[in-house]
């Protein structure tokens, strides 16, 4: 017997990849979307015996691609935190636990801390990642290779690293991605874009360079940080500073909104096809969130603090 259907319906459903649907509804059967599409639509397409009809918009997870630590903001349905870190206990928030590499020493690295690395991602039960803080460009190196062998990400602070020195040390990469709040210098950006790699955008000097950053072709994602909370705090963080410079960048908010929820998603490799995350598609895990946002403008009006009413992670509703 195939699972029941249930039926996510709202005002307005933000697929991301496609453009708003206006009465529109998600079907989804277990962890994953059957179908998005008009609510009379889906209601005719399939046997529905649930449905969640949400005041407000529907919009695919949001995915922090830097947390700072402790639960995960609203409407966040994964994330990028090391171990050790609050942020990166198991809970029903999806993500990649990456693991610290702190080791300042070649010689203790090869005789022991790289094994010791080796060991706990094997020993780990999801998806793991590792995110050197070592300056040794031998341990850097080497890290590199590992994450290559293992087919596992990467996650750089450029706050901590030459980014010369992670390229010359083949870190960067599409597998890569790299948490920033300070400026880069056009040949760092150029260097990124060329290189492939996300840049988690983290509210701070660096988002003065967002329409640069946007107007190169930078993928980009969204970082939290302990002064503005959630993602799309740090989000409107980006565009009310990018609004003081007095620039009018055009389609802000959506770019914003989407470097929230599939930049975040692409960062984390979880991007796109069966039990993907970032967007609501067919086969995609349902992971989406409810804001109880409204308007003739959608996106802008993600960025202006709109409560979430529920966060929906693999099928199962939590509610705000």
């Amino acid at each position: 017997m195939s699972r029941p259907v249930v039926l996510h319906s709202a005002t307005l459903v933000l697929p991301i990849a496609t453009e708003p649907i206006r009465n529109g509804a998600v079907a989804v059967r277990g962890e994953r979307v059957l179908r998005v599409g008009p609510r009379d639509e889906l209601l005719g397409r399939y046997r529905v015996t649930e449905e969640h009809h949400w005041r407000g918009t529907i919009v695919a997870g949001l995915v922090d691609a830097y947390a700072s630590g402790g639960a995960p903001g609203p409407g966040v349905v994964a994330r990028a935190a090391e171990l050790g870190d609050p942020a990166a206990a198991p809970g029903p928030a999806a993500g990649v636990a990456y693991v610290p590499v702190t080791c300042e020493s070649e010689r203790e690295w090869e005789e022991s801390r790289r094994d010791a690395l080796i060991t706990a991602i094997h020993e780990m039960d999801r998806p793991v990642g590792i995110a050197p803080h070592t300056r040794d460009p031998h341990v850097l190196e080497d890290v590199a290779l590992l994450a290559r062998t293992f087919g596992l990400r990467l996650l750089v602070d450029l706050d901590r690293h030459s980014l010369a020195g992670l390229d010359e040390a083949g870190v960067l990469g599409p597998h890569c991605h790299a948490a920033c709040a300070r400026p880069l210098d056009p040949g760092e950006r150029k260097l990124l874009k060329l290189r492939g790699t996300t840049v988690a955008l983290r509210p701070g000097p660096g988002v003065d360079e967002w329409p640069a950053l946007v107007e190169e072709g930078i993928p980009l994602a969204i970082g939290t940080a302990p002064a503005h909370g959630d993602v799309l705090a740090c989000a409107a963080a980006v565009r009310a500073r990018v609004r003081e410079l007095g620039l009018r960048p055009r389609g802000l908010d959506r770019a914003l909104v989407e470097a929230a929820t599939l930049g975040g998603a692409r960062a984390l490799g979880m991007a796109g096809g069966p039990g993907g995350l970032g967007t609501l598609h067919h086969g995609g895990r349902a992971s989406f969130a409810v804001f109880e946002a409204r308007g003739r403008y959608p996106y802008s009006a993600l960025m202006h603090g709109p409560a979430c009413l529920a966060t929906i992670i693999s099928g199962r509703v939590h509610p705000a």
